[in-house]
């Protein structure tokens, strides 16, 4: 059940992020309390993730994942461009992210 949690947790936060973006740097009511709301829900999540999934694995999974989704968004959405120094960078947190729960719990 922590993983489905921190599942839902990443999608608020991707969610949250996006909808930043149209916020217009905060200045638009309704996509300003949507990232306010994003975010309290996905740290609401992330926190009940916590009860049964390490701190450390479950930050890694919902950091990493959060930032190679926004980049993807990014670059769907937005227009954005990614060089190839940031797609390694990109690949270097999802590698980090396997190799973190490669190492198992202690």
């Amino acid at each position: 059940m922590g993983y489905l949690t921190l599942a839902g947790a990443i999608a608020a936060e991707v969610a949250a992020t996006t909808v930043m973006k149209y916020s217009d740097g905060f200045t638009r009511l309704w996509p300003s309390l949507l990232t306010v709301v994003g975010y309290v829900v996905s740290f609401f999540l992330l926190a009940r993730t916590l009860q049964t999934v390490g701190i450390g694995t479950a930050y890694a999974i919902w950091a990493g994942t959060g930032t190679a989704a926004i980049a993807l968004i990014g670059l769907a959405l937005f227009g954005e461009t990614l060089t190839l120094t940031q797609v390694v960078g990109i690949l270097l947190i999802v590698v980090g992210v396997v190799v973190l729960n490669l190492g198992g719990a202690h």
